[in-house]
């Protein structure tokens, strides 16, 4: 365990508080004119996945428990888990669909993710910032449109709905985010 001031928590630190281990999603710090500076950590709880607000002064001490980061591929899924493999040991981990969360649509064969790993068992995961998916249903193009910004639903071949450029056409492959889900560009062949 190491201690660590509140205003020093980053998204994807893990937090033990009083033997509860909670996985950081967010950590802003206010500064108001007047009064104690703070610090609010919107945290999931791992055990569970509830998810509690904190606030706290941006000099109060935490505990930021001991994980080890590790990448790992995805092979396959089996029901709810997840299986992952140890590049490097070819050791598999199962990881339960609670800790992919909205992840899961984004999981790719292959694909390499950095698993969290609390005394050897998978506590949260990270997945490549972005993915390439392709659209497999979306509005046609309409004449005189193509020049604006404005976005058009679209499905893609995840199942996820997501907005794209009018000018993007079915059958197009994407870089889509996968934190939010939003197009970032045409993907270059």
């Amino acid at each position: 365990m190491a201690s660590v001031i509140a205003s020093g928590v980053r998204k994807g630190n893990i937090i033990d508080l009083d033997g509860v281990l909670y996985v950081v999603l967010s950590a802003e710090n206010f500064h108001p004119g007047k009064g104690t500076p703070t610090t609010q950590i919107e945290m999931r709880r791992i055990s569970d996945g509830v998810k509690v607000n904190n606030r706290y002064k941006t000099t109060d001490q935490l505990e930021k428990a001991f994980v080890e980061y590790k990448d790992h591929n995805f092979l396959y899924q089996e029901g709810d888990h997840f299986i992952f493999m140890d590049p490097d040991t070819f050791d598999q981990i199962h990881v339960s669909r609670d800790i992919l969360g909205d992840g899961v649509p984004y999981l790719q064969e292959n694909m390499t993710v950095r698993l969290s790993l609390h005394n050897g068992s998978p506590i949260a995961i990270e997945l490549p910032q972005r993915v390439v998916l392709e659209v497999v249903e979306t509005e046609p193009v309409v004449k005189g449109q193509t020049a604006t910004s404005s976005f058009k639903p679209a499905l893609l071949s995840n199942g996820v709905k997501t907005g794209v450029p009018t000018h993007i056409t079915s059958g197009t492959k994407i870089v889509v985010n996968t934190e939010d889900g939003t197009y970032v560009e045409r993907a270059k062949d």
